[in-house]
């Protein structure tokens, strides 16, 4: 038996554990972790060192020949087998030991729409269609006892079917910041709201609500840095602060310059109340600044010829979510109501004659008649989920925005759309799901887009780890 062999299989299942203890949620305990390991290391070590001299001792101490071979030889016997369990037990390692927790989620959705593209003002054409929405994979792991990283790549389906890959988040997190405060940096979906940070395959329902798309752009994605400080008080209240390059799909017009005024800046303050031991209520209060969100989206051409450039951006927004979860049915029933409402001000240069004139100088893009004005906008979605047992859940959605500029053809303040969508979503384990909606858009008034009816299905798998925290419920 070589003990140095011996001596080293001990570190190498300390250093084991240790790095499969970094793959863990909670990296702030590592520290703790490794110095536990140490001590369990050195206590194996002393154990072999120990079973090793009583084995040399045993060797050499019986005088007569019948004695060594009737006393000492079933004692050896025994501590080597104590040798060699210790032994198979340093022997354990893991093959991802050195590896990041790894995802994949996969979405398709099929689908039915009454009108085509060019009526309902979607990406996808009319009639029957079957999209890969969504191909995402997903890598976290600790960095050190301090911080902790992860990206996701995300991979979807074209209107011809071309699926492209991409980064969607690749952020910093520490775990270990005094005073409960915790900074994120990087690429990552910004805490604004109640949805907006969430992939499209962990809603509720099947499609991100019309207010979240025109209003945000989709998800939250921000290039920058964000700060969450959770308050020292009894009760939970937590506070965020963020900064960017951008927060949604619609990115600033920066130029060659990009001054400190064209940098996007939100908020969200988060609080939680226990009303019963049954009922929960979780309320938010967002906002986001562009001060100087020059050309954001580019010049749109209205109906008339004139053009809308914007080149500012405010949004303010109220979330709240009520949950009824009987503490008599093990999660398998209860009932939750969702509701966000945003505000949307635009700041626009308006050329009632559409002219462009590259040459103006000062950051005005169009000639003529300018005038500059605020273009106010209201939205909505509610939806009400009642999870019927283990498997089944049915919900209905509410959807309402006044479509800014560019979004529907004619004048926005006139224009309203409307959309309602029952669904029913089965799920058989936490890594498989199938959703079935129907959903029906109305436009008022009379917007340059038809009324629409559409049927899908979405189904949804993951393979590998995948977790959610608590704001992801």
């Amino acid at each position: 038996m070589k003990y140095q062999k011996l001596m080293g299989l001990s570190s190498a299942l300390a250093l084991s554990a240790i790095s499969l203890g970094a793959q863990e949620a909670n990296p702030i305990e590592l520290k703790k972790q490794l110095e536990e390991l140490l001590r369990v290391q050195k206590q194996q070590s002393e154990q072999i060192e120990s079973l090793r001299k009583q084995i040399d001792v045993l060797k050499g101490a019986p005088a007569t020949p019948g004695a060594k071979t009737a006393t000492t030889e079933p004692k050896i016997e025994a501590l080597q087998q104590r040798v060699d369990a210790l032994t198979e037990t340093s022997k354990k390692s893991f093959a991802s030991q050195f590896n990041p927790a790894i995802g994949f989620v996969g979405e398709t959705v099929f689908g039915y729409r009454s009108t085509g593209s060019d009526k309902n003002g979607g990406n996808r054409p009319g009639g029957f269609d079957a999209n890969l929405r969504s191909g995402e994979l997903t890598l976290q792991a600790a960095v050190d006892p301090f911080a902790k990283g992860y990206l996701v790549l995300n991979g979807s389906a074209d209107s011809k079917g071309e699926a492209t890959l991409g980064i969607e988040e690749a952020a910093l997190v520490t775990t270990s910041l005094p005073g409960n405060l915790t900074v994120r940096a990087g690429r990552f979906f910004a805490d604004f709201g109640r949805l907006t940070f969430r992939h499209d395959h962990e809603l509720p329902f099947v499609n991100r609500p019309l207010v979240l798309d025109q209003f945000i752009g989709g998800e939250s994605r921000s290039d920058g840095l964000e700060a969450s400080w959770l308050l020292p008080t009894s009760h939970y209240i937590n506070f965020t602060a963020g900064v960017g390059t951008q927060l949604g799909g619609a990115l600033p017009n920066a130029g060659t310059f990009r001054a400190a005024n064209e940098l996007t800046f939100w908020t969200h303050l988060s609080s939680f109340w226990e009303l019963t031991p049954n009922l929960t209520l979780e309320g938010g209060l967002s906002g986001l600044i562009n001060d100087r969100a020059d050309d954001l989206g580019g010049a749109l051409v209205q109906a008339d010829g004139s053009t809308l450039t914007e080149r500012r951006r405010k949004v303010a927004g109220l979330d709240l979510t009520l949950r009824y979860q009987p503490l008599d049915a093990a999660a398998y029933r209860g009932v939750e109501w969702g509701t966000e409402l945003l505000f949307n001000q635009g700041d626009y240069t308006f050329d009632p004659n559409g002219s462009l004139n590259p040459a103006n100088p000062g950051g005005a893009v169009f000639s003529g008649d300018e005038s500059r004005g605020h273009v106010h906008s209201l939205g909505l979605y509610s939806y009400l989920a009642t999870k019927l047992n283990r498997e089944w859940t049915a919900g209905f959605l509410f959807d309402w925005v006044q479509n800014l500029p560019g979004v529907a053809t004619g004048t926005a303040a006139n224009t309203d759309t409307f959309c309602y969508s029952p669904y029913l979503t089965w799920k058989p384990s936490e890594t498989h799901m199938l959703r079935l909606q129907y959903s029906y858009t109305a436009e008022r008034p009379a917007s340059g887009r038809a009324d629409d009816h559409a049927v899908y299905l979405q189904w949804t798998y993951v393979i590998g780890s995948h977790s959610h925290g608590f704001r992801d419920r």
